[in-house]
């Protein structure tokens, strides 16, 4: 099983509640607000309040300034900030006081070397869509992951659900898994049936 068990995109507290019941050690918030699962940081923090200190509350940004980012790891309470747009590898020095996941779009294209550059805790890997941030219920060549591992530690999304998630973990051996819009019953609404699938395959890999 992996160290890292995430389900993104908690825009309640039940949800938030069911998954970490089912056992998911992150849970992310989203605060891109061209996302359907943006989430507003007051709310997230009422959410946060409601999940246990061992489980990480990570929250999803996109091109945002450090101000922004800083304040609102404060309100909520964040453990990790994910940085999930275009941001530099000097972006993410600027916030080298906090917990740093850097998310990258994933192609047949994608250059593992370019991690080199970027100094944080893990490297999120996600399925490249035109216009998109993630979300997109895609998977991406699993093998790109698998090269990014020399680089450090390596979270893999996109597309994940109890269906293929014990196969990325068995192929991948990653640090962790992340999943969101596989598990909904419609944008920022999880589904518990697709939840408890996805955290009891997640922990079924020895």
């Amino acid at each position: 099983m992996p160290e890292i068990v995430k389900v993104c995109g908690i825009t309640s507290v039940a949800d938030a509640r069911f998954s970490v019941d089912q056992g998911a050690t992150a849970l992310g918030f989203i605060f891109y607000s061209g996302s359907p699962r943006y989430v507003r940081p007051q709310q997230a923090a009422l959410i946060a309040a409601c999940v246990p200190p061992t489980v990480l509350r990570v929250g999803l940004f996109v091109n945002e300034t450090p101000e922004t980012i800083r304040s609102i790891a404060a309100a909520v309470r964040l453990n990790v900030v994910q940085l999930h747009g275009d941001e530099t590898p000097e972006g993410c020095a600027e916030l080298q006081d906090l917990r740093v996941w850097k998310g990258f779009r994933v192609s047949e294209t994608f250059d593992a070397a370019q991690l080199a550059a970027y100094a944080c805790e893990a490297f999120l890997l996600d399925a490249s869509q035109d216009g998109s941030y993630g979300g997109t219920g895609r998977t991406f060549p699993w093998g790109k992951a698998a090269e990014a591992k020399q680089y450090g530690r390596v979270i893999v999304a996109g597309g994940l659900d109890g269906g293929n998630v014990a196969d990325l973990i068995r192929q991948v051996n990653p640090w962790g898994v992340d999943a969101c819009s596989k598990l909904e019953s419609q944008p920022g609404v999880k589904d518990p049936e697709k939840v408890r699938l996805y955290l009891e395959a997640s922990k079924s890999v020895k």
